[in-house]
Formats: structure tokens, sequence, C-alpha cells
């Protein structure tokens, strides 16, 4: 006789219980826990540096904000935080919460590829199918290892590869009018 193991479906509350360490992630993608460590030092500079472009153009356009490692808690079964995102002012002023969290998704998401199987699957499947399916228009995905920085866009309903950059190219964004800057100013740190 076979017996069935059922996944265990974490939630947002159960989150509140598991113990607290500084260095220590836990996100939520329906209802699956993943945990990780703080990144990579290299890893935080290349993060940095996204959120400095984008702060920069942001504040000469006006049209929205940059934010660092902000926490996105959609749903009782999702609660990830990515490395950065670009929120327009109008879809912020309908998604942030009194305590400064996202309850919704952002414009643009940007996660930096960590080593390791798991972290490299949770970044471009888990991630990417629950940013597609929550409506987030442009997606970066950055590997320092291989040096590209991939770019997906809402194509037909859902994120698709639009673009795999690397070192030498410029990268711009029709979210971002004006916005354009070169790969490597992220990727040689």
């Amino acid at each position: 006789m076979s017996q069935t193991v059922e996944q265990v479906q974490w939630t947002v509350r159960d989150l509140e219980v598991l113990p607290q360490s500084e260095g220590v992630r836990y996100e939520l993608i329906n209802g699956e826990l993943f945990v990780t460590r703080s990144p990579h030092r290299k890893h935080q500079q290349i993060s940095g540096k996204i959120f400095a472009a984008l702060d920069a153009w942001s504040e000469v356009s006006g049209l929205g904000e940059a934010i660092l490692a902000p926490g996105i808690i959609p749903s009782d079964a999702d609660n990830v935080i990515p490395d950065v995102v670009w929120v327009s002012t109008a879809r912020l002023a309908q998604i942030e919460d009194a305590a400064g969290h996202l309850t919704g998704f952002p414009e643009l998401v940007v996660e930096v590829i960590s080593p390791g199987e798991a972290n490299i699957r949770r970044d471009r499947e888990a991630k990417l199918k629950l940013y597609s399916v929550q409506g987030v228009q442009e997606y970066w995905i950055v590997d320092r290892f291989t040096q590209r920085l991939e770019v997906y866009r809402r194509d037909r309903g859902q994120l698709a590869l639009a673009a795999t950059l690397w070192i030498d190219d410029q990268l711009t964004s029709p979210l971002l009018p004006g916005f354009s800057t070169s790969i490597r100013r992220f990727l040689l740190i």
C-alpha cells in the first residue's frame, strides 16, 4: 500500500513564528518555503549599483521609485524579497500598505543570481512564474558568473525572454523612457 505525502503549504502567518536571525531570509512562493542566507558582498554591490542607476533616473524623470530589497506580500501564500524593484508613482499608491510592504507587484523586478542550483531554480523558474502570473511588466535576471543580464518582458500575457545582454551592451527599457546604462556598470566589480 503506497502512502501519499502532501506538500506542506506555508503561509505568511507561519513566517511570523520562525526564528528571526539577521542574514536569513524567508520567502514564500505558492506556499513553498525558501530559506536563504545573506548574499555575497558582490551580489549586494550589483544590487546597489542597479538601485543607484534606477534611483537616479527616477529622480530626474519623477515617474516612480526604485526600492532596494522590498517585502512583497500579495497573498497568504506568497511573500518575496526581490533584490531591486522599480514602481511607478501611481502603482505605488495602489500597492503600499501602512507598514511599507508592497501588497502587489511593481512594474519592474530585478533579481541577482546567487550560486547554487536551488537559488538559480528559484529565480529562473519559481519567481519567473510568480512574477508572470502577478502582472510584472519586466523582469531582469542578473548573472555575475556569466556576466549577463536577461530581460524578460510581458508578451501575450506572460513574461518572455526579450533580450540577453552582455558586458558591452546597453540596457534600455520601454518602461523607463530615456533610461540607458551599460551592463558593464553593474557587472564589473
